[in-house]
């Protein structure tokens, strides 16, 4: 049953991925920043989806295909091997999604879900301000109750896929006399209301993708409320989970990138004359043995038994692993090109199009977004091997 299906994927895959467009594709969805980058991808999340091959995590009640985690493997198994497209709606199927399914109404489930698998409603993130990244509980966005709904005013930065969003996910302060974890609660905020400002933030890649959101009175319905209310912390620590697995390989068939980013790292040192060299053989071999690891994690950060205890302890080290993992795999890529690497994107003569350096200086938010290394280093110390609280 299973070899039947993975062939029936792949070769739905061979058949329908889509021709490499003329203009320059994202390599994340963090870095979706052109209407027809958008489209592009948008199109193949939902040929994808109408194909029947996307939803396997979501009831069919909601749009789903039912709970199937090994078709789910299957699927982003044979799309990774194929290297096919990513799913522009990356948020709202695995942050977004699991989360409505965890807190949501019946009445959300059956509204939101099945547009979210199909592209059809695009979702962000509105936790980070401005003041309030690593501490996040410090925020100060607050949305207050009005006699229809709430009104929302505040500041939300870093917000990847604003400019095309249908729905965020925001993370707001309804009781400022409460502390700080308390006197906050989730919504399910319309980015189509009247009173919100989008404005492109770019990187030091030249590209967008990032964006800042203001929130001046900004209304949204009584029923925009996820969970309960003061309930938003709670909430917001299991979307982070749910990221922080999904950010950098929780499961075996998101580590196959790594696997295929290090194929052409080795393609590169043929190239370049250094596949000899025993310094750079020793790094890209320890960059594998890495990349194994975290393909060994996935049957521990998918069992129930082992994460009873510490839900959060799996998903961080895989993030902070493997977002420290794609940096030192990108630097060393550009040790190999030596002064090439300063050869940019659309570049005749850049090596791999201009590739590396770009992956390299990406790698560097890869590494804040979801949690500071810093951060995550700090929690997991702390929480899981008990060390005292850094002061």
């Amino acid at each position: 049953m299973s070899e039947a299906f993975e062939r029936e994927v792949r070769e739905f895959i061979a058949r329908e991925r889509p021709p490499r467009p003329e203009f320059k594709l994202p390599q994340t969805f963090l870095e979706v920043e052109s209407k027809e980058q958008f489209d592009y991808l948008r199109a193949w999340q939902a040929k994808v989806y109408d194909a029947g091959y996307l939803g396997f995590d979501v009831p069919e009640a909601y749009g789903g295909r039912g709970i199937q985690p090994d078709k789910k493997r299957i699927v982003e198994r044979e799309l990774a091997r194929a290297r096919a497209p990513f799913f522009v709606n990356t948020i709202a199927l695995t942050w977004v999604a699991p989360t409505i399914l965890t807190y949501g109404t019946e009445a959300q489930k059956q509204r939101l879900l099945r547009p979210l698998l199909r592209a059809d409603e695009i979702w962000c993130q509105g936790f980070s301000e401005p003041g309030a990244g690593s501490d996040l509980a410090s925020l100060t966005t607050r949305a207050e109750a009005t006699s229809d709904g709430w009104s929302v005013t505040g500041h939300k930065v870093w917000t990847t896929l604003a400019h095309f969003a249908k729905w965020m996910i925001l993370l707001a302060r309804t009781d400022p006399t409460a502390h700080k974890y308390a006197g906050l609660s989730y919504f399910l905020f319309p980015m189509d209301a009247p009173g919100v400002s989008v404005q492109p933030l770019i990187k030091m890649t030249g590209e967008g993708g990032f964006n800042q959101v203001v929130f001046d009175s900004a209304p949204m319905p009584q029923d925009a409320l996820l969970g309960e209310l003061g309930q938003g912390w709670a909430i917001a620590m299991t979307t982070l989970m749910f990221e922080r697995g999904a950010a950098e390989g929780s499961s075996s068939e998101r580590a196959a990138p790594f696997f295929e980013q290090l194929a052409r790292l080795v393609e590169l040192a043929r190239r370049t004359g250094r596949s000899e060299d025993p310094v750079f053989r020793d790094r890209i071999a320890q960059l594998w043995l890495e990349a194994q690891a975290l393909a060994f994690a996935t049957p521990r950060a998918e069992a129930a038994a082992l994460n009873a205890e510490r839900p959060l302890a799996l998903p961080l080290m895989n993030k902070l692993v493997g977002s420290e993992w794609n940096q030192r795999l990108a630097e060393l890529a550009c040790e190999l090109l030596g002064p090439e690497a300063g050869l940019w994107l659309g570049e005749p003569s850049a090596p791999d199009g201009g590739e590396w350096p770009r992956a390299y200086m990406n790698s560097f938010g890869m590494t804040i977004g979801g949690g500071t290394s810093e951060i995550l280093r700090n929690i997991l110390g702390e929480r899981v091997l008990g060390l005292p609280k850094s002061k």
